[in-house]
């Protein structure tokens, strides 16, 4: 599946809601709940202690981007990464290059 496709499995797509005062804010909806709240705790750990993941949650930070959404984000690459692996078979190492 695409990175999309897990996003939106998973629950962490942003969905928009283009009507009224949610006008231009997306939200995040659907998906699985349990395994949403496993990978929002996974991504708190990675926002500390993740040598590659760190730094994207510090530029989110520094941009003014709420604590959640950071959150989130972090989430959604570790859905993806998750998903790379598993597409080529080959174990994740880490590359601080990144």
């Amino acid at each position: 599946m695409t990175s999309g496709e897990a996003g939106a499995m998973t629950g962490l797509a942003p969905v928009p809601h283009d009507s009224g005062a949610m006008r231009g804010r997306r939200t995040i909806a659907g998906g699985r709940r349990s395994l949403r709240r496993v990978l929002f705790q996974a991504a708190l750990a990675a926002a500390c202690h993740n040598p590659v993941l760190k730094p994207v949650a510090k530029r989110l930070k520094e941009r003014g981007k709420p604590h959640k959404l950071v959150i989130i984000a972090i989430a959604r690459r570790l859905i993806t990464i998750a998903n790379a692996i598993i597409k080529t078979g080959i174990p994740w190492q880490l590359q601080l290059g990144e």
